[in-house]
Formats: C-alpha cells, structure tokens, sequence
C-alpha cells in the first residue's frame, strides 16, 4: 500500500477524531449524527494509522513531503 497521508494531514485527522470523541462521551452530540460522527472519527483513525486515504488515492492526491 503506498503512502499518500503526511505527518500534518495524520495530525490533523487525529484531534478531530478526539475532539468528536469528547463531544460524543459529553452528550454534546446524540442519536444519529453522534453515531455518523464516531463512524468517521473512527475512519480517520485507521487511515491515519495506515498513511493511506482511499478517497486520495484515486485522484492522485498526496499530503507526504515530496522527495526530490
């Protein structure tokens, strides 16, 4: 799998991922949309894990640092 996910786009993915989190365990969002969030925040997540975003690939769209 090739890398297309930089150390700032993974940074980035991840405190939101948290920040829904937060807002779910507080009961500032409920019902559905706290689940649709927590289904994203949980894919943010994983492909900050793996450096790899699908909807990227396609495009050609890369946040890594690019090596000369």
């Amino acid at each position: 799998m090739i890398k297309n996910m930089g150390s700032t786009d993974k940074t980035i993915r991840l405190i939101i991922a948290l920040v829904i989190a937060v807002f779910y365990f507080t009961n500032v969002i409920t019902g559905t949309i706290a689940i649709v969030a927590l289904i994203f925040a949980l894919i943010f997540v994983v492909t900050s894990f793996f450096s790899f975003c699908p909807l990227y690939y396609p495009f050609g769209i890369s946040s890594c640092a690019k090596k000369d």
